[in-house]
């Protein structure tokens, strides 16, 4: 039975529509044109120089790829051989030979010897100079109109303004501050921006007086001061370049206070205090702190009961006043102080306490006694034989003597 061509044209076309549902997802698609252009390039690839062909080192490989469109597929082949490319740099070893450059090796400090002292010694040696407060000594470098330049040491001179070179009136500037000069100056105002620091000599002037005075009222010390102005509450002075005040409370005339502009008196401190800038005198003080000065520890001296206190008495010494202190009186027990003295009554005491900076006396009576609450049963006693009893507290008040 023979077949029609027909029925062989049904079959092979059914055949072949078995065929596209078994096709593979991908498929080496390699086109004419590709064909040709990979000749091309292997052709050319034998006409370049060797020494070319090393240096590129491209390896022409067939790609499987999706079936898309052929100009997808040429990008992605461009894409492949650059990271080809790339990837044989990276994986190549770097020759110093090939590159036109000149290294350096970087030194490593381990390769010096470090002198911890040398280079402690360069740190001192730029350390600013010039602190607020400090003591330099300097010298003159130059004189302007509005200052003098003074050489400290620094990596820059020190500037002193013309208010801060005295406490006076300069008359002739030039004249009393020549080039070279040295002096002591006070640092004012630490460095600026270029390294300069600002100096000046009134402070320190001021500075010493003030430590001056601070001495002389702790040791009780008086001096003789010209008055040179007034004012409702009292007197004004200079003390050593300071501004000192006279009360009118404190001076033994104060009726007509105004009257004593340019006369010199006698006084004491009574108040120093150079963060206020504060300087009391007084010249009844001054008239105590003479009569003090008379005194000595273990003196017995007899004087009139001024005010009995809570914590004492006060005893008049003739000008001055001393405190008989409770813990002072007796070494017995007392109930009441008013049952040992009274007002007026005139008693015999130790000298104790001599403190000439506060112009304060301090006595004792208890020394006195030879047992104790001896002033207590028997004062009338204690009182006249008084005398006998402080020669042997003298050993006691010369030991504390020798101990101050």
């Amino acid at each position: 039975m023979g077949v029609s061509d027909k029925n062989a044209q049904n079959n092979i076309q059914q055949k072949g529509n078995k065929g596209d549902l078994k096709k593979p997802l991908q498929v080496l698609h390699i086109s004419k044109k590709d064909t040709q252009k990979e000749s091309q390039e292997i052709q050319n690839e034998k006409t370049k120089p060797k020494e070319e062909i090393k240096n590129e080192n491209i390896a022409i490989k067939p790609h499987i790829i999706k079936d898309e469109p052929t100009k997808d597929i040429e990008e992605n082949n461009e894409n492949n051989k650059t990271f080809d490319s790339s990837q044989k740099d990276l994986n190549r070893p770097f020759n110093f030979s090939e590159q036109n450059t000149d290294f350096q090796l970087e030194r490593t400090v381990d390769e010096f010897d470090f002198d911890e002292s040398a280079f402690l010694e360069a740190l001192n040696a730029n350390e600013p100079i010039g602190a607020t407060g400090e003591t330099i000594s300097g010298k003159v470098i130059a004189v302007e109109s509005d200052g003098l330049y003074i050489d400290i040491g620094g990596k820059a001179p020190g500037f002193m303004p013309k208010k801060e070179c005295c406490l006076g009136v300069i008359t002739n500037f030039k004249e009393k501050f020549s080039i070279g000069l040295e002096m002591e100056v006070l640092v004012i105002k630490e460095q600026n921006a270029d390294g300069m620091v600002t100096v000046s000599a009134r402070a320190l002037i001021l500075r010493q007086s003030w430590e001056k005075v601070s001495s002389s009222a702790k040791n009780g010390e008086l001096i003789n001061v010209l008055i040179n102005g007034f004012n409702r509450g009292g007197l004004t002075c200079d003390v050593d370049g300071l501004r000192g005040f006279i009360p009118r409370s404190q001076l033994e005339d104060g009726q007509d206070h105004q009257s004593l502009v340019g006369k010199t008196l006698k006084v004491a401190f009574l108040e120093v205090n150079p963060e206020s800038r504060k300087l009391v005198l007084s010249e009844k003080k001054a008239s105590l702190v003479s009569k003090l000065t008379s005194l000595k520890l273990g003196q017995l001296i007899e004087g009139e009961v001024l005010a009995v206190k809570p914590y004492g008495f006060f005893i008049d010494l003739g000008g001055a006043s001393g405190l008989l202190h409770q813990s002072s009186l007796t070494n017995g027990s007392i109930r009441s102080l008013r049952e040992i003295f009274r007002e007026g009554e005139i008693i015999k005491a130790l000298i104790s306490e001599i403190d000439l900076e506060k112009g304060r006396i301090g006595l004792n009576t208890a020394l006195l006694e030879n047992s104790a609450g001896e002033l207590i049963i028997d004062k009338q006693k204690v009182m006249q034989e008084a005398p006998e009893r402080a020669l042997k507290t003298k050993a006691l008040f010369d030991k504390k003597e020798q101990d101050k």
